[in-house]
């Protein structure tokens, strides 16, 4: 006889929520729920409130509260040669980054929001190659950019160990997964930890099962979305599609991730609508016959590498659509939604 176990919470991203920007974050709320998602992840607490006013973001807390949804939240870019991209940061210390990061988690933990996003660097959109990812800047090193977020983030630790905060850390596009749980690891898990974006790490060449064995006793929050990873010329093409069209094995990643931790939520990273996100769709194609690109993996062994390659083009990819508006925005977060549920109600049953 089979007894049903509590299944895990699905929600969405509050900031690619096909009409965020227009409904603010309690019409995001109140269409999340009417959709039927459990919560919402707000990448930023500077989404909820760009002013950190606390009045405003009880509010916020109340209304999830009201409609029995989880809330979470971030803080942005510790990489301090990514921060002057968000001067928004600098903005909420007064000039003083320190400050701001100081005044966001404190605004956080007054609304309970203790696990928070933070990630390394930003996606540059539109330039060649390589260079859309940071990790190949020719100003600074990789390296020394990882050895400044790491500092950075041993700025942060006495107060997220006073606040009783963990600053969770991104498995972005620029990072390998090796290398965030070096990072974690140096700065303490008592107040780090690692959201996993399930197809991000693709972009590094990693195997999305090996990519799950490293980051699950780690991860703390989750963006969950799937991709495709097709040859084209000299490189890969990656493509986001909805989870369970890709390459991604959620059943593996919700049972390795939960397995840990059992109150983990599943936050649904969805494809942006073009009407939100205006101009041309972002198209990744990985430079594989650049050396600079495949070398600068050194973790990365001849394994992992043959079992990517072995799955290149196992789903066909597709053009990113140019007309990918509200409606098809929500269909594909709707996809999402049925597949994660699906997945969950076949692990969280047990005997």
């Amino acid at each position: 006889m089979c007894q049903e176990v509590t299944r895990p919470r699905v929600g969405v991203d509050g900031r690619k929520f096909p009409g965020a920007a227009a409904r603010g974050p309690h019409g995001t709320l109140d269409d999340a729920a009417a959709l039927g998602f459990d919560g919402v992840f707000f990448r930023t607490v500077l989404d909820m409130s760009p002013a950190l006013d606390l009045g405003e973001l009880r509010d916020i807390r109340a209304h999830a509260d009201d409609l029995g949804m989880y809330l979470e939240a971030g803080l942005g870019k510790v990489n301090p040669f990514a921060t002057p991209e968000m001067p928004e940061l600098r903005a909420a210390g007064d000039g003083d980054i320190l400050l701001g990061f100081r005044r966001m988690m404190v605004a956080c933990a007054e609304i309970g929001c203790v696990e928070l996003w933070a990630a390394t660097t930003n996606y540059q959109l539109g330039y060649p190659g390589k260079f859309v990812w940071d990790r190949f800047r020719t100003d600074v090193s990789w390296p020394d950019q990882l050895t400044a977020t790491r500092r950075f983030l041993q700025k942060l630790r006495p107060v997220a160990k006073d606040l009783g905060i963990h600053v969770n850390l991104e498995t972005h596009e620029e990072i390998t997964s090796f290398e965030l749980v070096e990072l974690v690891e140096a700065v303490g898990t008592d107040v780090c930890g690692i959201v996993f974006d399930t197809a991000n790490p693709l972009q590094r060449l990693e195997h999305p099962r090996r990519t799950t064995d490293r980051v699950a006793p780690y991860v703390r929050q989750t963006q969950l979305k799937d991709c495709t990873v097709t040859r084209v010329g000299d490189g890969y093409r990656f493509d986001l599609v909805p989870c369970g069209e890709g390459l991604v094995d959620f059943e593996y990643v919700v049972s390795a991730v939960s397995a840990g931790r059992p109150n983990v939520t599943l936050t649904i990273e969805n494809q942006e609508s073009r009407v939100d996100f205006p101009g041309p769709a972002p198209v990744t194609v990985l430079p594989i016959a650049d050396p600079d690109f495949v070398t600068s993996h050194g973790h990365l062994t001849v394994e992992e590498f043959a079992a990517f390659t072995s799955i290149v083009g196992e789903h066909e990819g597709c053009s990113p659509e140019v007309d990918f508006g509200h409606a098809e925005a929500v269909a594909a977060l709707l996809a999402s939604r049925d597949h994660i549920r699906s997945v969950c109600d076949r692990i969280t049953v047990t005997p």
